[in-house]
């Protein structure tokens, strides 16, 4: 099990910027990447990946998570959004709902200025998520 105090949100937050460099958003040159910290521990990242047909376009935190299902990891401490330098991005409102899936008190973090960066949980993005 992983201890919140001890979090080093750098390494989440430099693996979702990593990740963001292999977008494939040829359509909304909106480069984001994503990084996933489960309760074990481990790091599953993923980028968004567009489609022509605008609706099989995938964001890059539901591609980081389902990294982690994949990997039979199913409890979510943690999730850094790396977009443009300098403009957090916050999750859309699916993502929201699919992150709500594993736990409404996930930290969302998003890059700012000078290595530091905003943290905001999962419930406040999303007060009333659908499910459990």
């Amino acid at each position: 099990m992983y201890n919140n105090k001890k979090i080093n949100y750098s390494i989440l937050l430099k693996s979702a910027t990593r990740v963001r460099e292999r977008s494939y958003s040829p359509y909304s040159k909106l480069k984001i990447g994503a990084a996933v910290l489960t309760k074990t521990g481990k790091v599953f990242t993923g980028t968004n990946v567009e489609n022509a047909s605008y609706g099989l376009t995938i964001c890059a935190e539901r591609v980081a998570v389902f990294n982690a299902v994949t990997a039979g990891e199913k409890e979510i401490i943690a999730v850094a959004i790396a977009g443009p330098k300098g403009k957090p991005v916050p999750p859309c409102g699916a993502c929201r709902q699919v992150l709500s899936e594993f736990g409404c008190d996930v930290s969302i973090l998003f890059p700012a200025k000078n290595g530091k960066y905003i943290e905001k949980k999962l419930s406040e993005l999303l007060p009333d998520s659908f499910g459990k």
